[in-house]
């Protein structure tokens, strides 16, 4: 990645929230404003208001926010949900699931089983390790020290 350029980091969540504003308030505590721009982007309005909340740079709401903004993210963050049409109970239309799979920007998936899909290989592991393991793998793309190493 191009250690100049802020890098738009999109994170995808629906339902309450919960685990999408988990994972912004961890980026947002974690990375420097001059490398990361954080752009909430909820399948529904509590989802995008929580994740605003959470720390997030900027938010925007549904079907089309989705499909719009993964076009424009350098980076993807999320659970397997974001890129399973009717992931998050229903909420994750085909159209957006698609435009995030299809988005050429990487990719962060946590493999939370709650869409019926099981990740071989995967640690079972607490969710804020997956989401401390998230963005260290983050702060590695934008050429920063882990936080496992400080």
């Amino acid at each position: 990645m191009n250690k100049n350029k802020i890098v738009r980091i999109a994170v995808i969540d629906g339902q309450g929230g919960g685990i999408g504003a988990q994972i912004v308030n961890r980026l947002s505590v974690s990375l420097p404003a001059s490398k990361a721009e954080i752009l909430a982007l909820g399948t529904n309005s509590l989802a995008t208001r929580r994740m605003y909340k959470a720390g997030a740079n900027d938010a925007a709401s549904g079907e089309n926010a989705i499909i719009y903004n993964t076009k424009l993210a350098g980076i993807i963050l999320g659970t397997v949900g974001m890129i399973t049409p009717f992931g998050f109970n229903g909420e994750m239309t085909t159209a957006a699931a698609e435009a995030v799979a299809l988005s050429p920007a990487p990719k962060l998936v946590l493999h939370l089983n709650r869409s019926g899909i099981e990740v071989i290989g995967s640690a079972a592991e607490p969710l804020p390790h997956l989401v401390d393991m998230m963005v260290d793998r983050v702060r590695q793309m934008l050429d920063l020290t882990p936080l496992r190493q400080q």
